[in-house]
């Protein structure tokens, strides 16, 4: 299912498809799109060929029209990568999360829901355990929802320990003021996010912002236990480094050992 080496978290190279294409947003903005793969499926099979153990998948459309729009794609790149998908967008309630599994994903991400319904992610966290992840995107402080267009009044640590206590045992965090900028990690909001997920027993997927291959380092030497991933889009797109360089870098091989 995929999880952190013994010596570091591991790398989730991104794919985010709308129109049909794998593209990737500036800070979120829907309106400051760059489009890199026409097929998504070249993307995922690039990066697994590449050393990738995980992949994660975003439905871009899904995301702001609040159901899934490319389940035909994700089908696709499913079947024709031997790794695990980790997919979200759109899954808002147990049937757009039936049919992502359905399609081939072995983890469904939820952003929208996990604010406006916890309880549906924890009956979902019941049935389905470690499949379903819930995703704490942050504009600010708080977190954001409905494709991050949408600010809450729900501190991340909070929607941390409240998705929590209800079973949920795995996030993904993503500081949208940093995602797709390449200038590094939002480190400096990080270590109340780590802490909440420690003490709910939770691990933590972290997004956005990684540049260079000393972000990687740097998220690695904080040498938090809950720090299972982390995901990297456009950084590897524009080929600032490989899949196997930000695996080694994040597990400390090589020379980076």
């Amino acid at each position: 299912m995929g999880s952190a080496t013994a010596t570091g978290p591991e790398l989730l190279p991104a794919i985010d498809i709308r129109g049909g294409s794998a593209v990737r947003l500036l800070q979120g903005d829907y309106d400051r799109e760059t489009q890199y793969d026409a097929d998504p499926v070249d993307a995922a099979l690039r990066w697994v060929g590449g050393g990738a153990a995980i992949v994660h998948v975003v439905d871009l459309d899904g995301a702001r029209a609040g159901s899934p729009r490319n389940l035909e794609i994700v089908a696709r790149l499913a079947a024709a990568v031997d790794v695990p998908v980790q997919l979200g967008g759109g899954l808002r309630d147990r049937g757009a999360v039936d049919a992502a599994f359905e399609a081939g994903a072995a983890r469904a991400v939820l952003g929208t829901s996990a604010q406006r319904n916890p309880d549906l992610l924890g009956e979902l966290a019941d049935a389905y355990g470690e499949r379903i992840v819930a995703s704490v995107d942050a504009r600010g402080a708080n977190v954001a929802v409905e494709g991050w267009e949408e600010p809450t009044s729900t501190s991340v640590p909070d929607a941390i320990a409240r998705l929590g206590a209800l079973g949920v045992g795995r996030f993904v965090y993503t500081p949208v003021e940093v995602d797709g900028t390449l200038e590094g990690p939002g480190l400096g909001g990080l270590d109340p996010v780590l802490a909440a997920c420690e003490e709910a027993g939770a691990r933590l997927i972290y997004s956005g912002g990684v540049g260079t291959l000393d972000d990687l380092v740097a998220l690695r030497e904080l040498r938090a236990p809950s720090l299972e991933g982390v995901i990297v889009g456009r950084a590897l797109y524009e080929q600032r480094f490989s899949v196997a360089d930000g695996v080694a870098a994040l597990a400390g091989e090589g020379r980076w050992a």
